[in-house]
């Protein structure tokens, strides 16, 4: 199956939702790295690049916005579809100013989740 060799990164300061997404996600075959802070987009390697990342608005050290334009405005992660998620009023306004590919509201419907991922991928 080809979603096997996917891998998704996922950035969320809340681990609740971090575990509930890692256990979803493995549980749909993918491969997933889960980061409770965004310094993990420095640490990247060119050859481990996440094939999608997944990444709340509002993080405790930075937020998804400025998040979404690093990974946007570097060559090497550019291509990476980002979808970010929250559950605050003009949150998709802001998710497609900063450039990402997609949006999701919390609460989280489990099929909207895995539908908008197969979207990308």
């Amino acid at each position: 199956m080809e979603q096997q060799q996917r891998t998704i990164l996922v950035i969320d300061d809340d681990t609740d939702i971090l575990l509930f997404l890692e256990f979803l996600l493995r549980d749909a075959g993918y491969r997933v790295v889960t980061s409770a802070t965004g310094a993990i987009l420095g640490e990247l390697e060119e050859q481990k690049l996440p094939d999608l990342v997944l990444l709340d608005l509002v993080l405790a050290d930075t937020n998804g916005r400025v998040l979404t334009r690093q990974l946007k405005d570097n060559s090497l992660t550019a291509h990476i579809p980002v979808i970010l998620y929250s559950a605050h009023p003009n949150a998709e306004r802001e998710a497609q100013a900063a450039g990402a590919d997609g949006f999701l509201a919390k609460p989280f419907e489990i099929d909207e989740i895995l539908d908008k991922i197969v979207t990308y991928l």
